[in-house]
């Protein structure tokens, strides 16, 4: 499907020109089919687990030439220290997974007018993605325990949702 960024991600992105993107998931979700998928139209039944790859392709996005390197992580626990360093160095994220719990958190709310993100759009961001958003400062303790109660409560319901898929599901052998 064809989706359309959300107005304020759009505010955010002119010309492409040279976009990271960053690939990220548990072992064995799919990450590096995916990636190869995307890069050379290719579907491999097998892989080594990745460590790292790097790929680069060339591509127009709404009539906007764009050249996107693309780096596809280790999902395995071996690796993890790496992703503070994706996270860091990305600019955008492909994350793989069947379903996952999200918060959309906008933190430093005591800051008023240094503010980057009027509540108004990490509202509406929030209900495009479908998911809650909350505001926070951890200098002042102001919904810090807000934001993990919520995604307690978001993990929950997530949890409970694939509880009731696998209750639903029958096999005849």
């Amino acid at each position: 499907r064809n989706r359309v960024p959300h107005p304020f991600i759009a505010s955010y992105v002119s010309n492409c020109g040279g976009a990271h993107v960053v690939v990220l998931g548990s072992g064995g979700v799919g990450k590096s089919a995916l990636t190869v998928q995307f890069v050379s139209n290719t579907f491999i039944e097998k892989y080594d687990p990745t460590i790292e790859d790097f790929y680069r392709k060339e591509i127009e996005v709404d009539g906007q030439p764009c050249v996107l390197e693309i780096l596809d992580t280790a999902g395995t626990e071996q690796f993890a220290s790496m992703r503070d360093l994706y996270i860091k160095n990305g600019q955008g994220f492909v994350v793989g997974t069947d379903q996952v719990p999200i918060l959309l958190v906008g933190n430093k709310c005591d800051l008023v007018h240094q503010r980057q993100v009027r509540s108004e759009d990490g509202l509406a961001l929030a209900e495009y993605w479908s998911c809650p958003f909350t505001e926070c400062s951890a200098k002042n303790a102001h919904n810090v325990n807000t934001v993990f109660a919520e995604i307690v409560r978001e993990m929950n319901y997530v949890q409970n949702a694939r509880a009731k898929q696998r209750q639903g599901c029958c096999t005849v052998t």
